[in-house]
């Protein structure tokens, strides 16, 4: 039974990391037409920055099936890209060239984004509710 928990906590912690990576994705989406950031500079895109909670993935030992596995989320990273440049002499925010620096968002990869952490999201609730259905089976067993 203990395993079961470990298993739950396992997809707890990936239903985590996605819904941060989910609220970061909107918050890219929402800022992509962002010229001015607080710092006085266009958005920048952020991304999320996952890593595992196991050093060796396929290093499995029998007494020690799932300790210290799942994932956990590192940081939020700064894109380095350039800002992207677009001629509009009329913006309030052109140079003497007329070039306005826009984020470095691009709307279709971030909502290509979306689509895998909500899958991601989806796979661990489905992950969740098998293990649930394991363990009333295996109550249901015990009460015979």
């Amino acid at each position: 039974m203990e395993s079961l928990f470990r298993v739950l906590e396992i997809s707890g912690s990936g239903l985590t990391a996605e819904r941060l990576r989910m609220d970061v994705i909107a918050n890219n989406i929402a800022n992509a037409n962002t010229v001015n950031a607080q710092d006085g500079t266009p958005y920048r895109r952020k991304s999320v920055l996952l890593h595992t909670m196991q050093d060796h993935a396929f290093k499995i030992s029998l007494g020690n099936t799932l300790r210290e596995r799942g994932v956990q989320v590192s940081g939020i990273a700064e894109d380095s890209r350039p800002p992207r440049l677009q001629y509009d002499p009329s913006h309030p925010n052109a140079d003497e060239e007329g070039m306005v620096m826009l984020s470095n968002v691009n709307v279709l990869n971030e909502m290509v984004d979306m689509i895998s952490a909500t899958r991601a999201f989806e796979a661990n609730v489905t992950a969740i509710e098998a293990t649930k259905s394991m363990a009333k089976k295996a109550i249901s067993i015990g009460n015979v």
